[in-house]
């Protein structure tokens, strides 16, 4: 039954010739049996035939058969054709040139002709014997039809501006949401870019020292000074593998900006961010389980910056009697951090697919970081309330 639809929808001129051909059927039985045992006239039949043609093209030429149909309406006038079931063809043209996104002018021809044609039929055609309130009464009656085919033809056609109008918003909607969360991307990977800059030298300046220490002990203390190489091996390889996540997350090309750098927060200071945020009324519970130990700096700066981001969505969305709960548990391969709060949560679109609505700019910069270290994270709402930010960070690089 959806093939005959679509096909029906896809041959719309072949469906109005075939209407167009029963018509035409009808109305040729009524100029047979009009003129039985007189001479035959062509006027009713060229009549008949225009205005079952007028059907058949009335999608692809409506404006230009509406004047084909007004043309035929004066020859009836002047002809002394009288209506006939062809003349159903005006209704038609009413409602096509009304339903239609053309020039307006054609919709006011329509309506005019179609509130008129009834009069004009009335005073050319008058039914004898019937008095003036009657002749009135059938005139209204017969001119409804016209007025209601205009009208449910252009409550059609202000129908589908309307929609249109909605899904090239919805378009321009969907275009600028996804403008916002590209903008917000790559705002965040230069954002990581200069913070992993600082990890970067900082490693390096690290075994330039141990190796100008190398050189001068080499002779005095081997001792030291194979000591300071392995500092120096393991520091490099810390350095590569974070250069590694670097390039495969960010884009090339960002422009280096000018400015003093400071050193990165790690995970021994989130203890003094929880204390920092209590100090501004959030009631914090604030644990750490595992035996704590050296991390990789990218990793420790991605927990801080993970819960720094948690706590802030939790003022800001959590409500005023909000409490949240921070834990940092230490696996043998990993981090783990979980935040919570038992606040009212943010809106469903911050969290959906990363916000990636173009609003969520916290949480889309909490997945690159965690993507940078090769980690995982999980935010979403807390099951009775509030929301949970839960994020796996690896100590080791997944190459």
């Amino acid at each position: 039954m959806q093939r005959l639809y679509d096909f029906l929808r896809g041959h719309p001129t072949g469906v109005d010739s075939f209407w167009a051909v029963m018509l035409f059927g009808f109305s040729m039985l009524w100029v047979v049996q009009e003129h039985v045992g007189v001479e035959p006239r062509i006027a009713p039949a060229v009549v008949v035939l225009l205005l079952c043609l007028a059907v058949a093209l009335r999608r692809r030429m409506p404006e230009r058969m509406l004047l084909l149909v007004a043309g035929i309406g004066v020859a009836q006038l002047a002809l002394d054709v009288g209506p006939n079931p062809a003349d159903f063809a005006m209704l038609v043209l009413i409602y096509t040139v009304a339903a239609h996104d053309g020039p307006r002018w054609a919709s006011h021809l329509a309506l005019a002709g179609g509130l008129s044609a009834a009069t004009l039929a009335q005073i050319r055609w008058p039914e004898p014997g019937m008095s003036a309130g009657g002749k009135i009464f059938f005139t209204v009656v017969m001119t409804v039809p016209f007025a209601l085919a205009w009208v449910l033809g252009d409550s059609l056609r202000t129908r589908r501006a309307y929609f249109a109008q909605l899904e090239e918003r919805a378009s321009r909607l969907e275009k600028e949401r996804e403008a916002q969360s590209k903008v917000a991307v790559a705002a965040e990977r230069a954002r990581i870019a200069r913070e992993l800059h600082d990890v970067v030298a900082h490693n390096v300046s690290v075994m330039v020292v141990q190796a100008d220490g190398a050189a001068y002990v080499l002779d005095a203390a081997p001792d030291q000074a194979r000591q300071a190489l392995e500092t120096i091996s393991s520091t490099g390889r810390q350095a590569l593998a974070e250069m590694r996540r670097l390039l495969g997350v960010l884009r090339t090309g960002d422009a280096p900006e000018s400015g003093e750098y400071v050193p990165q927060p790690d995970v021994e200071q989130i203890k003094e961010l929880v204390e920092q945020v209590r100090g501004a009324g959030l009631t914090i519970d604030f644990r750490i389980e595992g035996t704590p130990r050296p991390l990789p700096s990218g990793v420790e700066l991605t927990a801080y910056r993970i819960v720094q981001e948690a706590l802030t969505n939790t003022r800001k969305h959590g409500g005023p009697d909000a409490g949240a709960s921070v834990r940092l548990v230490y696996f043998d391969d990993g981090l783990g951090l979980l935040v919570e709060d038992d606040g009212r949560g943010a809106a469903h679109e911050l969290y959906e697919d990363g916000g990636a609505d173009g609003r969520g700019h916290g949480l889309i910069g909490m997945r690159e970081r965690v993507g940078m270290v090769g980690g995982t994270l999980d935010a979403g709402p807390r099951p009775g309330g509030g929301f949970r930010i839960s994020a796996l960070l690896p100590l080791k690089s997944a190459h």
